[in-house]
């Protein structure tokens, strides 16, 4: 008896075994990647969307964009510099990211390296005592949720070296040492690929370069035009082409080629790398401080802003201050931001979609569109599915409406960038259309403010399932198009 008991017993916990795990089997799973993927590091910096660049240096005190390299010392010496004064600005601006000119094109450096005496400790500014460099590591330190990114560049117009190949590489590594073991941690490093035309030709070890790098910081991301973690967007404008891809092929790109420009403005949708585009751009026209200069229209800011991740640069003054109309336009581009996207007429709307990944409570329903989650949760239609996806909403007022000028369509990238084309419709009638989405892309409408009841977005080619992680439709009232 007991010897049938047993046998009993086992039978049941097979049994049950065997049911809990074809209901597990039943759990709709994601949908594979399409690959290539973004690291940690890169989603970390889409998310920041906009970073401070600061431009300082002996330029700020001779009214040039370019130095010489002849340039003595002694004109450094901003009195009343105030790194809190920087951090503060980009805090309030919603900026968590400050990218510092270390040494530009001058070869002057922000910091006193060993390497060098064109630098800080040849200068008057605290009797040669000086680092900005350390200054503003004090300064995100002291404030908090501010990180830092420093500029080399690889041109140097004063240092001797530059044009002898293995000389100026070990002086650049050298120095680059000195930066990402010294100030603590740096999330991105600049190596601008810009150099005169009457420059020495230079073979820079960029190999030796980025393994450095990642070996003193393995957080950091490293911006040039050949990546290998984030690209130049190929203009200085602050625009990304109307297609922009994520991906593109390294091994097609070099530092300084003026003939990748195009490329890297658009990325390929066979690129084998993820490699995004950083748009960078100057408050105001000059890339350093220039009293006869003011910043842009915060109009102009804005359009900038609705195209690309922007790395804003707001140089600091020759009294080492921002100045105070660079903080006041940064203050209205803030407010004009948050103004705009506070608010989400779909949280109010009800949501169809042509089909659903696993099917009602499967996990990856339109509902997701909707969280604060923009990366890792998501509308995915079923497998298998030939016809068009699309996700619609419509209003619950039929009396009131939808009013509205911004739409805003964002795909979950950690599972690779997908869409290639789209359309928006509003009751019936398409209103905007596009290739590639990505992390983010915001469409200002060019009939300006729409009165409507059902949005329709259709996405009608893809690399595999189309991921969508969150949709907007939001009111822009700084956007009066000439219709």
């Amino acid at each position: 008896m007991a010897k049938q008991w047993r046998s009993l017993c086992i039978f049941t916990f097979l049994q049950l075994s065997t049911f809990s795990i074809s209901r597990l089997e039943q759990v709709p799973t994601p949908p594979l990647p399409i690959l290539p993927l973004p690291t940690y590091s890169q989603l970390k910096w889409q998310q920041r969307e906009l970073i401070m660049f600061l431009h300082f240096g002996v330029n700020t005190f001779t009214d040039s964009e370019w130095g010489t390299g002849r340039e003595s010392p002694a004109i450094f010496n901003p009195a009343g510099l105030d790194a809190n004064q920087w951090v503060k600005t980009a805090s309030d601006a919603g900026i968590s990211l400050v990218v510092l000119t270390a040494k530009h094109h001058d070869g002057f450096c922000l910091w006193p390296s060993k390497y060098t005496d064109h630098s800080v400790g040849s200068s008057p500014w605290k009797s040669g005592h000086g680092d900005v460099v350390q200054e503003l590591v004090n300064a995100v330190t002291t404030h908090g949720g501010i990180n830092i990114g420093l500029y080399l560049s690889p041109w140097d117009r004063h240092d001797r070296r530059y044009g002898h190949e293995v000389a100026y590489n070990r002086y650049y590594l050298a120095q680059l040492q000195e930066l990402l073991s010294r100030y603590g941690s740096v999330r991105e490093i600049w190596f601008d690929g810009s150099k005169g035309p009457n420059a020495p030709n230079m073979s820079y070890y960029l190999a030796d370069w980025f393994s450095m790098v990642k070996e003193l910081q393995s957080t950091i991301n490293i911006f040039s035009d050949a990546g290998p973690d984030v690209r130049w967007v190929g203009n200085e404008q602050g625009f990304a082409g109307s297609t922009s891809w994520s991906t593109i092929n390294r091994s097609s790109l070099s530092i300084g080629n003026a003939s990748i420009e195009g490329y890297l403005n658009t990325g390929d949708p066979q690129g084998t790398d993820w490699l995004p585009p950083e748009c960078d751009v100057s408050i105001r026209n000059g890339w350093f401080w220039h009293k006869s200069e003011s910043p842009k229209k915060l109009s102009t800011l804005l359009e900038i802003y609705y195209n690309c991740v922007l790395l804003l640069n707001v140089p600091p003054n020759s009294t080492g201050l921002i100045s105070q109309a660079d903080v006041q336009r940064l203050r209205e581009l803030r407010g004009a931001i948050d103004t705009i996207f506070s608010s989400n007429l779909a949280e109010n709307c009800s949501i169809k979609v042509s089909s659903q990944r696993g099917g009602k409570g499967g996990g990856f329903g339109p509902e997701n569109v909707l969280d604060s989650d923009h990366l890792w949760t998501y509308w995915a239609p079923k497998d298998g599915d030939k016809e068009e996806h699309w996700i619609e909403f419509r209003g619950r007022d039929e009396n009131k409406g939808l009013r509205f000028n911004v739409i805003r369509i964002q795909e979950a990238i950690g599972l690779g960038q997908r869409i290639k084309r789209h359309e928006i419709y509003v009751d019936g009638k398409m209103v905007a259309n596009g290739t590639t989405v990505g992390y983010k892309k915001l469409h200002r409408l060019e009939g300006g403010v729409l009165h409507g009841q059902i949005v329709r977005i259709k996405i009608e080619d893809s690399k595999g399932l189309p991921l969508i992680s969150s949709i907007g439709l939001h009111f822009d009232p700084y956007w009066h198009p000439s219709v």
